[in-house]
């Protein structure tokens, strides 16, 4: 875990087989019909306090031509009046002043964003979350997985060429079959400048 005030957190919902979306970038499968009796019922209250507690997150242009999607279809902004950084070398709409467009390198823009917050989520997508775990620029990693196996797709985790150390600090299970997992990132390599 990085010595700093600040932290990176990696989070994605995936299937229970390790895939973010299907080879075509598509999530129809998050809509699940699972219902464990067990599990916690998420409190709107909750939802609202826990994402106030992130100060600016960072994703793919894929993850963000999805989060465009779920906003056109109706859904709503995800990211709310916070801070997104998104890493590209394409050309894609932008409708908010708090979207940014990034290119350079991922560890000089975490290095950048580490001084200005303390909670910075990487919210997708596999390249991401890969170098990130590659590189050790994380310090958690918060892994939701949803009761369905699609069999092939995007992987979560991209392209690892070791292994990854991680501390089990939480579990939660949800009335939708979802389970949650929170991990401390323990053998990431120092962060690259």
């Amino acid at each position: 875990m990085a010595a700093h005030t600040s932290r990176v957190t990696l989070h994605m919902a995936a299937s229970l087989d390790g895939f973010i979306a299907r080879a075509d970038g598509s999530v129809d499968w998050m809509e699940t019909q699972d219902e464990f009796a067990g599990g916690e019922t998420l409190d709107p209250s909750y939802i609202e306090a826990f994402l106030q507690g992130i100060d600016c997150y960072v994703m793919g242009s894929r993850t963000y031509e999805t989060a465009l999607n779920f906003e056109a279809q109706g859904f709503g902004w995800a990211y709310g009046d916070k801070p997104v950084h998104v890493l590209t070398h394409r050309e894609l709409p932008c409708s908010r002043s708090t979207v940014r467009f990034y290119q350079g390198d991922l560890a000089a823009l975490l290095q950048v964003l580490r001084a200005r917050h303390r909670a910075i989520w990487c919210a997708g997508g596999g390249a991401l979350a890969g170098e990130c775990l590659r590189r050790g620029l994380a310090d958690e990693l918060r892994y939701s997985i949803l009761p369905v196996a699609i069999g092939t797709g995007i992987a979560f985790f991209d392209r690892l060429d070791k292994d990854v150390s991680l501390h089990l600090t939480e579990v939660r299970a949800y009335k939708s079959g979802t389970v949650a997992l929170c991990y401390d990132i323990l053998s990431a390599p120092a962060p690259t400048p």
